[in-house]
């Protein structure tokens, strides 16, 4: 077991997140989780009045990415696009959260992933605020790891 004691926690807030084999600059990803389904069953001979628990399927969630929108980058647009009939370039997503000098500490690994949602940015005449763009992602497996 590892002293957790002995260092500092990560900070969130730099990360990377590579999609087609480059790095795209997101601003924001949520939605990083999975659980298992608990299977509930009791014997008919059970000695006792209760059931067990066991653990069933593994299930995971949808994640958000959202990143500014630039004039000369199509990159979701491009992806979402390609849907079709049940057809769809899925990808590979990394996810790494970095420590002080770039380098990888925690990474998400998004297995067979494609876009389920775009979203544009809303317009306001009298707002400063950058223009955000959102997509939604499902995916089918999800590995974490500590490289």
């Amino acid at each position: 077991m590892t002293d957790e004691s002995a260092t500092w926690p990560l900070p969130k807030f730099y990360f990377s997140v590579t999609l087609a084999g480059q790095a795209v600059p997101f601003q924001e990803v949520s939605g990083l989780e999975t659980e298992v389904q608990v299977i509930e069953y009791r014997g008919d001979n059970s000695g006792i009045f209760a059931p067990i628990k066991m653990p069933g399927l593994a299930k995971v969630g949808n994640v958000t990415l959202k990143k500014g929108i630039f004039a000369t980058s199509d990159t979701l647009w491009s992806w979402f696009d390609q849907i079709t009939m049940n057809t769809i370039a899925r990808q590979t997503i990394l996810v790494d959260l970095l420590d002080e000098s770039g380098g990888v500490q925690y990474r998400w690994t998004l297995n067979n992933a494609f876009p389920t949602k775009l979203t544009g940015t809303d317009m306001k005449s009298d707002g400063n605020e950058v223009a955000v763009e959102s997509v939604e992602i499902a995916y089918e497996t999800i590995v974490i790891s500590v490289p």
